[in-house]
């Protein structure tokens, strides 16, 4: 007779995941909800985000429209409605985080792999500059960086980009260090395999899942950064809608109107979350000693 399989079913495994940590599951599909909606921005917002009308200035949420439709989420000081600049915002934001996190792995791994894997001058080289960048606050080097190459969707990318190469490169030099002597990469460097193709085959993929997780925790930090900077007027420059632009339009209607203040916050709030959220789900899932 056959012996009952000791590993549970594949849809046994997601079952046991999804109990386990249904905040990420939730994080994820609240992140997967805001893509479509910043993707789909032209067809799901009631109203152009750049339209202005004085007269409507101010509305409150559900406030009844000219045409006879309604702001959902009220009018702000120029009368453009805040349920389309929060969704057209959201391209903006998520189009930077994602994009300057995607120059940022892959230009910090590079880097901690050749550092750690050719020589101890070459290590000490790098790892001195990543001391070097880490001594100034990240903040402040990319408010230094941006207020010198002028504020711009394609420089905020490259700045928070190539400024957050540190922690991959710590992270990927730490990995290579204890993976590079373990017995199977000893073994493939015995067969004859060269340094190229044992980092490619052998090291990466076990630098990566570490990476993946800090990567998604980035994620977040890179969205804060960017309202951040768009909060203090050196991100995306008026009238294009940001969230932390229209946190930084709504510090004169606090008391006076605060859907406008409330919803782009709650954005950034939720969006961080979510990510966050799904960086721990990450890491349970990837964990090797995970014992879901």
């Amino acid at each position: 007779m056959r012996e009952p399989a000791s590993e549970p079913a594949a849809g046994q495994r997601i079952r046991a995941l999804v109990r386990r940590n249904c905040l990420g599951v939730i994080g994820a599909g609240v992140l997967l909800a805001e893509l479509a909606a910043a993707l789909l921005a032209p067809a799901l917002a009631p109203y152009p985000p750049l339209d202005q009308d004085t007269a409507r200035r101010l509305q409150p949420p559900l406030a009844v429209a000219a045409g006879g439709g309604r702001y959902a989420l009220g009018t702000d000081q120029l009368g453009r409605d805040v349920l389309s600049r929060i969704l057209f915002g959201a391209r903006i934001s998520l189009l930077i985080g994602f994009s300057a996190v995607a120059i940022a792995v892959p230009l910090g791994v590079a880097v901690g792999l050749i550092a750690s894997y050719h020589g101890r001058l070459m290590d000490d080289v790098v790892m001195r500059v990543a001391d070097v960048q880490l001594a100034f606050p990240f903040i402040l080097l990319a408010v230094t960086v941006v207020a010198v190459l002028g504020p711009s969707v394609g420089h905020l990318i490259v700045v928070l980009g190539i400024a957050g190469w540190v922690p991959y490169a710590r992270l990927a030099r730490s990995e290579v260090l204890t993976l590079k002597r373990r017995e199977f990469v000893e073994a493939a460097r015995a067969l004859g395999a060269g340094d190229t193709r044992i980092m490619a085959r052998h090291v990466l993929p076990n630098v990566l899942t570490p990476v993946v997780v800090v990567g998604t925790f980035a994620l977040a930090n890179t969205i804060l950064v960017e309202s951040s900077l768009s909060f203090l007027g050196l991100g995306v420059q008026p009238p294009d809608p940001t969230w932390g632009g229209m946190l930084s339009d709504s510090r004169e209607y606090v008391t006076a109107a605060w859907w406008l203040w409330v919803f782009p916050g709650g954005a950034i709030l939720t969006t961080v979350l979510a990510t966050n959220f799904v960086g721990d789900w990450l890491r349970d899932v990837l964990d090797p000693r995970g014992t879901w």
